[in-house]
């Protein structure tokens, strides 16, 4: 890669945790967050990633992944969409390195974003998508085509502060099915999970009901 403003990203913070939510969750994870993002959620609990952080090379977040003592991998933020070209150029790195390498790393990579940004040509291991609902003030900036573009081995995310979230979330979801799993999950500390649990129940919907676990241990 040549050494160009390409080469570089803005990066909050690096950092072990165990994954909070979806398919991954309670995994021992190497977190790379991103500065920046496109949207601004009221419920928001990462917004010193909307501008702090300090430069660092592709090759120098490359070089984390394979170093990583853990499997899974989270490329998160902010929105890492916002730097799509140079994720993207970091995941076929670490593909790349894995097929050339005589013995493979096995990471597993996701990529969390917010709905707002074409999620079409990531070739992350997992995509965890959102898809914001009234609640977060955001609704109206959901790129709706990217559900269809959701694989099987992907995630959509409901992160649900009232039951207006929910019914608007069903609504949208007849209407767009996904070939994924759906985790609906609460507002921390302002919405009820049994709440969630009975409207799931009651219209016999497929959705995975379950918690940010981050939020509690």
């Amino acid at each position: 890669m040549k050494d160009d403003k390409k080469s570089f990203i803005k990066v909050n913070e690096v950092f072990f945790d165990i994954e909070g939510e979806g398919q991954y969750q309670g995994y021992p994870t190497l977190f790379i967050r991103l500065t920046g993002c496109n949207l601004r959620c009221r419920w928001c609990d990462t917004k010193d990633a909307y501008k702090n952080g300090e430069i660092m090379s592709v090759k120098g977040i490359l070089r984390a992944i394979k170093t990583s003592p853990y499997k899974y991998v989270n490329i998160t933020g902010g929105e890492p969409l916002c730097r799509k070209e140079e994720v993207v150029s970091l995941i076929k790195q670490v593909k790349k390195f894995e097929i050339l390498k005589a013995q493979r790393l096995g990471k597993t990579i996701s990529v969390e974003t917010n709905g707002a940004i074409s999620i079409k040509n990531v070739p992350a291991d997992n995509i965890s998508m959102d898809l914001k609902l009234p609640s977060s003030g955001e609704h109206g900036k959901m790129m709706l085509s990217n559900l269809k573009l959701l694989r099987s081995k992907d995630q959509l995310k409901l992160v649900i502060g009232s039951q207006k979230d929910m019914a608007c979330a069903a609504k949208i979801l007849k209407k767009h099915p996904v070939k994924c799993v759906v985790f609906a999950q609460p507002v921390y500390g302002k919405f009820k999970l049994d709440r969630i649990k009975e409207y799931v129940m009651k219209n016999k919907l497929g959705w995975k009901v379950s918690v940010q676990l981050h939020k509690v241990v």
